[in-house]
């Protein structure tokens, strides 16, 4: 049996006013997503664990140094991943493609 102050504490959103923090942890990493009252809050989470599984392919097993050192290719999968707000793409081998063949070419 779990007491109500223990579930407050395994809750993965936020809420404040008209928006919501969603988040998740995974070993020492927080992914942190801002959305409006009116997205739902568990394709949210699926959209942190497809970014982390994609950063997991791509990195190996992902941690802080990678994203630090590699922020700009952090930052080029959610721009694959994301357009104008909205997730147009949850293919990880699409995600990956331009990535790999920027390594190829440098």
């Amino acid at each position: 049996m779990i007491c109500i102050c223990c579930r407050v504490l395994l809750c993965s959103f936020v809420e404040h006013r008209n928006y919501k923090i969603v988040y998740r942890r995974y070993a020492s990493l927080f992914f942190l997503v801002g959305v409006d009252n009116e997205e739902n809050e568990l394709a949210i989470l699926e959209f942190i664990h497809l970014l982390v599984e994609t950063m997991d392919r791509h990195f190996g097993n992902v941690c802080e140094l990678d994203i630090m050192f590699h922020l700009e290719k952090a930052h080029f999968m959610l721009e694959e991943m994301v357009m104008n707000g909205c997730i147009v793409e949850t293919s990880k081998a699409n995600i990956l493609s331009p990535i790999q063949l920027m390594d190829k070419a440098s």
